[in-house]
């Protein structure tokens, strides 16, 4: 058991090693901290039903992860606020109480490797970044996933990896995941992600036919791999890029 702890100690701190530094405060910490104090309060008022709190890691991280930095200089005053904003290529970033929902409903530990389907700007993988081993991110719009690889590494993010694809297909090179992350609304579920989540993993998607019945659903698998689902809260995200695959 000493034995099985030095080596989880030894392989967090290799991954904390990989972490950006935060900056100093700077002008826009006092608009992240009421940020994540209106997370709090709308978590409270039961905003999300099927989500009674936020990890306090992941409100931590929200706190200082610079937002305005993922998004474009025009919406840049908005960045602290409680809207989904729109990046270009007909993309978002989410709103920060999904943000926060979605990265706890994952359950991230310092040893995970997480696969996001829907990079964006880069955000959501920011916010992972300081929580897990490794973040892989998959973008199906080209100039966004330069951008968002661009941006990530610029700012000193070294556990994140970034590619141009078909998300819905997931990463098979770097698979099986702990964690699975989809930013972008499906109309089912993609069995490549199942296949490529392991057992004991925990897959967190948006689920709908049509954008007004989206829901949030967490998808676990057990110790045997046979996954289960639980549906939770509306929620409402631009398509997932579902090309004609086996369902």
């Amino acid at each position: 058991m000493a034995a099985t702890r030095r080596l989880w100690l030894a392989g967090a701190g290799a991954a904390l090693l990989s972490r950006p530094a935060f900056a100093a405060p700077d002008a826009f910490a006092s608009q992240r901290r009421r940020m994540v104090d209106d997370v709090i309060q709308l978590i409270a008022a039961g905003a999300l039903p099927g989500v009674e709190r936020i990890d306090p890691r992941v409100l931590d991280v929200m706190r200082r992860t610079p937002r305005h930095r993922f998004v474009p200089a025009a919406v840049q005053a908005q960045a602290y606020g409680p809207e989904a904003l729109a990046i270009g290529h007909g993309a978002t970033i989410s709103a920060p109480l999904i943000v926060a929902a979605m990265t706890t409903l994952l359950q991230p530990r310092a040893d995970h490797r997480v696969l996001e389907v829907g990079a964006g700007s880069g955000y959501q993988a920011a916010v992972l970044s300081p929580l897990v081993r490794h973040v892989y991110t998959v973008e199906i719009v080209a100039p966004l996933a330069t951008e968002a690889r661009a941006r990530l590494a610029g700012m000193g993010y070294r556990n994140v990896t970034v590619r141009a694809g078909d998300g819905y297909l997931g990463w098979p090179e770097h698979a099986p995941f702990d964690r699975i992350l989809v930013t972008a609304g499906a109309t089912h579920i993609p069995q490549p992600l199942v296949r490529q989540l392991k057992p004991g993993g925990r897959m967190v998607i948006p689920l709908g036919r049509t954008q007004s019945e989206q829901r949030l659903v967490l998808v676990s698998k057990d110790a045997a791999g046979r996954p289960s689902t639980q549906r939770l809260a509306r929620v409402i995200f631009v398509p997932l890029v579902e090309s004609a695959r086996p369902r």
